[in-house]
């Protein structure tokens, strides 16, 4: 084990061989909730009402307007993983809109692949949303 041990874990390597798109979807939502609670675990708020802000913008509504806000900045490359991450995504929740679930998983699979292949693009294009967050 390494001097970091357990932080090992936390270390943005590609892992060996190609995750598919939902894989990299699954971990795009944890790296878009880690981000979210970032920027807000300094805020003089009581847990609740920050967990309860978190939970509105990692919704599929939210993350899809948030890919929104990124038309444009996006390389071609990252645009083929969203498509690759909307196509994979199927239906979503019953209650959900599908158009935003698809664009959800396209956002969180960008996230993901960016996460474990090019984290300065990451942060670049966090930076981005959180400087133009409406």
């Amino acid at each position: 084990m390494s001097s970091s041990g357990w932080l090992d874990g936390l270390k943005p390597a590609p892992p060996s061989g190609d995750l598919g798109p939902l894989q990299l979807a699954w971990l795009g939502d944890a790296v878009w909730e880690l981000h979210q609670r970032l920027l807000r675990c300094r805020l003089p708020a009581k847990s609740q009402l920050l967990h309860a802000e978190v939970v509105q913008v990692v919704k599929a509504g939210a993350q899809a307007e948030a890919l929104g806000r990124l038309e444009g900045l996006l390389r071609e490359s990252e645009i083929d993983m969203v498509r690759r991450g909307r196509n994979r995504a199927g239906r979503g929740p019953r209650n959900g809109d599908p158009g935003a679930y698809g664009q959800a998983t396209g956002f969180e699979a960008l996230l993901g692949w960016l996460f474990l292949h090019d984290p300065p693009r990451l942060a670049e294009l966090l930076d981005h949303l959180k400087e133009n967050d409406p």
